[in-house]
């Protein structure tokens, strides 16, 4: 890691932030997050927002390192050997708002768990983040995260051309500990492979984006 984290985001695409979690917020999320599957969405509660919430303590503690972002959608991703599953090489690029107001460079609507989901403009998703907080160890053999670094930089990228910029880029097995913390820019292309050795592997993912979404829309973590 360099002197500036910051420079090592821009660069990479993701930073470590090793043993970040502290053993109290740990507790509060073991309660509060499910372990049932992807992509679950979490329901805001009191207690999990005073960890994640827009002026909960991990929010607080990364304010230095994401100055004008704060946490706009929160999900879990369980695998083990009930719940085992794999995506391909992908980037993530739709966001959660509270209701659906169309207006330019939003496009591809559609409602799921009850929020409306749009893709944003890229000069948006560029300055976006996801945080992934790890409550179980995660390895190559339970199915951790993969990452093509540096991949951000080239923008959204049609979904028939994700494989071949993860080629030419350099991987990263997202190796991690419980307590860890991982911090991706949004268009960083990645995947997660079916755990060979399935374990409990659970993740919390809390997106961050600019403080005011654009327009009269409102994020869906507010």
């Amino acid at each position: 890691m360099s002197a500036d984290p910051r420079a090592d985001l821009e660069d990479a695409g993701r930073l470590w932030l090793r043993g970040a979690l502290e053993v109290g917020e740990l507790s509060i999320l073991d309660a509060q997050t499910r372990t049932d599957g992807p992509g679950a969405r979490i329901d805001p509660s009191p207690a999990i927002l005073s960890v994640i919430g827009r002026a909960g303590s991990l929010t607080r503690r990364l304010a230095r390192l994401l100055p004008g972002l704060r946490p706009v959608r929160a999900l879990t991703f369980a695998k083990s050997g009930d719940t085992n599953w794999g995506v391909p090489w992908h980037q993530d690029r739709l966001v959660a708002v509270r209701e659906r107001i169309d207006q330019p460079g939003f496009t591809h609507w559609t409602r799921k768990d009850s929020w409306w989901h749009c893709e944003p403009p890229a000069n948006l998703l560029a300055r976006m983040v996801f945080v992934r907080l790890h409550l179980d160890d995660a390895g190559p053999e339970s199915g951790c995260l993969e990452l093509a670094l540096g991949t951000h930089r080239l923008g959204p990228l049609p979904a028939e051309e994700t494989q071949a910029a993860a080629d030419r880029a350099p991987q990263e097995v997202a190796d991690a500990r419980r307590g860890d913390v991982l911090v991706v820019k949004m268009l960083t292309v990645h995947r997660s492979r079916r755990a060979s050795k399935p374990a409990p592997r659970r993740v919390l993912r809390v997106d961050y984006a600019p403080d005011d979404a654009p327009g009269s829309l409102s994020w869906a973590l507010d």
